[in-house]
């Protein structure tokens, strides 16, 4: 019986590997199953790329611009707790496209969305009621967001009926608003210091966002550097 009782022991500690935890990005994939897990883990990926940049960062808001807008497209994830608090319609910018956006911009006056990552600040009440402040943390391509006013509010364009009926989301100047039932709770959930991930599969983006492969780019550094003497 002993015997039998170790042959069983050793037989589980082999089949380990099968049974490991699943990872972060499949805890978060069993919760949104209609997210693209390629979107999510590249996500993942700027996350932790910025770190030093949003250090008490818990939440992360992912947007799927490549998604139609009468689609949800935007979810907002609990890292911590590897849940998911939102799915939700998001708007893009007039000057980014009709129903797809494929536009995007950090330029004043395009009414353009903008891509990549940005660090959640500040809440206000403004003209289009309880709002929330972001800044891009990415050079060039979403840094003008705070003087553009790029930020996340509530808008009663934000109608997925209504873009059932007409063939797209209403839009707006840039700013990802959402439906106004939702809008304080998604705000309170992502405000000061949190993260928002916009992304598009734009190709010069993808290559050169310092948010994306960074650890790739350190290696390289680092070799770089040991080859001199």
């Amino acid at each position: 019986m002993a015997f039998l009782r170790t042959l069983s022991c050793a037989a589980l500690l082999a089949a380990g590997p099968a049974l490991a935890a699943p990872t972060l990005l499949e805890k978060l994939q069993a919760q949104a199953p209609e997210a693209d897990a390629r979107v999510l883990a590249l996500a993942l990926q700027a996350r932790e790329c910025a770190l030093a940049s949003a250090p008490a960062a818990r939440r992360l808001a992912v947007i799927d611009y490549s998604r139609p807008s009468t689609e949800p497209r935007l979810w907002v994830f609990d890292l911590e707790q590897a849940r998911l608090l939102f799915a939700e319609h998001v708007a893009h910018g007039q000057g980014s496209g009709g129903n797809v956006a494929t536009d995007f911009s950090n330029r004043e006056g395009s009414h353009q969305s903008s891509l990549g990552l940005f660090r959640t600040a500040e809440t206000y009440h403004g003209g289009n009621g309880y709002s929330m402040r972001m800044d891009g943390l990415e050079p060039g391509v979403n840094d003008a967001a705070r003087e553009r006013l790029i930020v996340m509010h509530g808008a009663p364009y934000v109608n997925p009926l209504a873009a059932v009926a007409q063939g797209r989301l209403g839009r707006s100047y840039g700013c990802p608003a959402v439906r106004p039932e939702v809008a304080r709770d998604v705000i309170d959930t992502l405000k000061q210091g949190q993260l928002v991930f916009a992304y598009y599969p734009d190709p010069d983006w993808l290559q050169g966002s310092r948010f994306l492969g960074c650890e790739s780019t350190a290696r390289a550094n680092g070799n770089a550097g040991a080859g001199k003497g």
